[in-house]
């Protein structure tokens, strides 16, 4: 049996995860010296509750491999591989982690580790993809090759409510932060080969979320994509962009998610994504 793990930035509803027994290791968040795990010991109420109250961000870091290794060796059974599927290794140390896990129990379990080059619901998308494979009867070959021709198709693209986290994170410095919130700029960031990228940026956020679904409709013409709406904070707006979305893309699966907490302290609350990937 082919079993499925990836890491907590993947964004994929709790439904979905059980249905198609997906294991998620989680990223560490740490505030001074408390360190929490992405998902599981701290809830999006309480971060940016704390947030708000400390006036500054609590830093992330990937799970050490020790915590892969366990999950490994919990999951497989004499007869299993495993596929571990992760955000990007251009922007985490997370893949590294988990290739040093595998290559520990190297004689003992067959572990093989991919780099999504993405993260969010792009890397969920591409574990979906592995579990209904794996349960159609693929290998873990035909599996990996699919994943591999897909990985460059998976469209990811964010806009952002303020920079207010990104400065507070050094992403950005605060005069870029002051003269864009001056100026209502709402920046549109992509995700390409596992880099993040500032694509555009607009005034209102109005103009930021149409542009956000012109973007997505520029890339995928009409091919058929499953579709995720990703938010952090922004449920209504979310559901208004998923309706737009709709009417424009030739949408497959859907799913709306709120936005990892590892991902939050880099984007911040009212942030918006738009996810395709390609459904045939």
């Amino acid at each position: 049996m082919i079993r499925i793990v990836t890491d907590s930035t993947c964004d994929l509803p709790e439904e979905l995860i059980a249905r198609h027994a997906i294991h998620v290791v989680p990223i560490h968040i740490q505030f001074g010296t408390e360190t929490f795990r992405d998902g599981q010991t701290i809830d999006k109420p309480t971060f940016y509750r704390r947030v708000e109250q400390e006036g500054a961000l609590p830093t992330t870091s990937q799970p050490p491999p020790s915590d892969f290794a366990k999950v490994y060796q919990a999951i497989s059974g004499p007869a299993d591989e495993i596929l571990s599927i992760h955000v990007t290794a251009k922007l985490s140390g997370t893949f590294n982690s988990a290739q040093l896990a595998a290559e520990a129990l190297a004689d003992r379990i067959k572990v093989y580790v991919f780099d999504s080059w993405a993260g969010s619901a792009g890397l969920g998308f591409m574990c979906l993809d592995a579990a209904q494979m794996a349960e159609a009867g693929k290998n873990a070959a035909e599996i990996l090759k699919r994943l591999e021709q897909v990985r460059p198709q998976v469209n990811h693209l964010f806009t952002l409510a303020n920079l207010k986290f990104a400065e507070m994170s050094g992403r950005v410095n605060k005069l870029q932060s002051v003269l864009a919130s001056l100026l209502n700029i709402k920046p549109i960031v992509r995700v390409e080969g596992g880099l993040m990228e500032v694509a555009d940026q607009v005034r209102t956020r109005k103009k930021a979320i149409e542009r956000v679904i012109s973007m997505a409709r520029e890339r995928v013409g009409d091919a058929r994509v499953n579709l995720a709406v990703i938010h952090a904070q922004a449920p209504e707006e979310a559901a208004e962009l998923l309706a737009q979305a709709r009417e424009v893309l030739k949408v497959g699966d859907v799913f709306v998610h709120d936005l990892a907490l590892s991902l939050a302290v880099h984007f911040g609350p009212g942030t918006l994504a738009v996810v395709t990937y390609p459904a045939e």
